[in-house]
């Protein structure tokens, strides 16, 4: 074997903290993304949990292209977060970064003694706080197939009548006129306008529960609208990955979650915010953010939480690039 060979083991990094033998008898309870006993590294006040997993598949090449398949990342991700989640409970938590590979337990330790004057004061910052996430959908109903709406205009007609006004209903009336290929084309033009019009509603709903929860919170970050897959699986019930950590934190079932305007998965994602909230107002906020979003029509609003607050811990270097080994 020579000296640049690839060693067998790699070790993935789930979480700084303080190294407590509370910590040290947590992780020791719990596996991780490779069904590895985790553990803990650690110099001087500052703690890593992390675990060995095989170098074949957490090197660089093979763990990029994993994390392009969404099974491979779920998986990944429920895995991170069973980790960060067993130790949440124990106080302040840094959640690192999905994916966060290094060559050896040496380079461990020297991240946390280069960033230890960043780790500390955000430990102190987010000890006694939560996460919650706040998504907000557009929700217009059921469309159905333009085709339909176009050959049963009369039942469709009878049910947009109660919720629309007299305008939209004149003119889903005049497309029972036309030929069956313009009226497909003007059921087709209706579907988008009411996109628009819910797309419109949910932004300003958005903008109150953005303010409700401002009152509330202690920081806000604003992830990227979920998109593609990674929507559909959240809308789905689980979390596909942790971006975020830009935006989409490690999977599994979504504790505390609740839904108001509708459970339906279907809309267009417009906000996809994460907040920083004291402990002790946690069932606060989340009551009072779902009761402003409550009566809106066309808005679908998605509180899910408590967290481990990964949108607001600082993540290291390399954090999805294994180091050379």
């Amino acid at each position: 074997m020579t000296d640049n060979a690839q060693p067998p083991h790699m070790v993935y990094a789930y979480a700084v903290l303080r190294p407590t033998p509370e910590a040290a008898r947590a992780v020791a309870a719990v596996r991780g993304v490779a069904d590895e006993q985790v553990g803990l590294v650690e110099t001087g006040d500052l703690a890593a949990a992390v675990g060995p997993v095989p170098a074949e598949e957490f090197e660089e090449d093979a763990l990029r292209a994993g994390l392009e398949r969404l099974p491979r990342l779920a998986a990944l991700a429920r895995g991170h977060h069973g980790v960060v989640a067993a130790l949440a409970p124990l106080g302040a938590v840094l959640p690192l970064r999905l994916a966060t590979v290094y060559r050896d337990e040496d380079r461990v330790r020297q991240i946390l003694q280069e960033r230890r004057d960043q780790f500390l004061p955000l430990l102190e910052r987010l000890a006694g706080h939560v996460e919650w996430g706040v998504k907000v959908y557009t929700d217009p109903g059921d469309p159905g197939d333009p085709e339909d709406q176009a050959d049963h205009s009369d039942s469709a007609d009878q049910a947009d009548s109660g919720a629309r006004d007299g305008a939209a209903a004149s003119e889903a009336a005049g497309e029972r006129a036309l030929s069956p290929g313009r009226a497909y084309l003007a059921a087709r033009v209706r579907r988008r306008r009411g996109a628009e019009d819910a797309w419109q509603a949910a932004a300003r709903a958005a903008a109150r529960i953005a303010e409700e929860a401002g009152s509330l919170a202690v920081g806000r970050v604003a992830h990227r609208p979920q998109r593609g897959e990674l929507a559909k699986a959240a809308a789905g019930g689980e979390k596909a990955g942790g971006e975020k950590a830009g935006g989409e934190r490690a999977g599994g079932e979504q504790p505390g979650g609740a839904h108001a305007g509708g459970a339906k998965a279907r809309g267009e994602n417009i906000a996809n915010d994460a907040y920083l909230v004291p402990a002790a107002r946690a069932e606060d906020f989340r009551s009072r953010v779902l009761a402003a979003a409550d009566g809106q029509p066309g808005v679908r609003v998605e509180v899910t939480g408590p967290w481990a607050p990964y949108s607001f811990s600082l993540p290291p270097e390399a954090a999805v690039r294994p180091e050379p080994a």
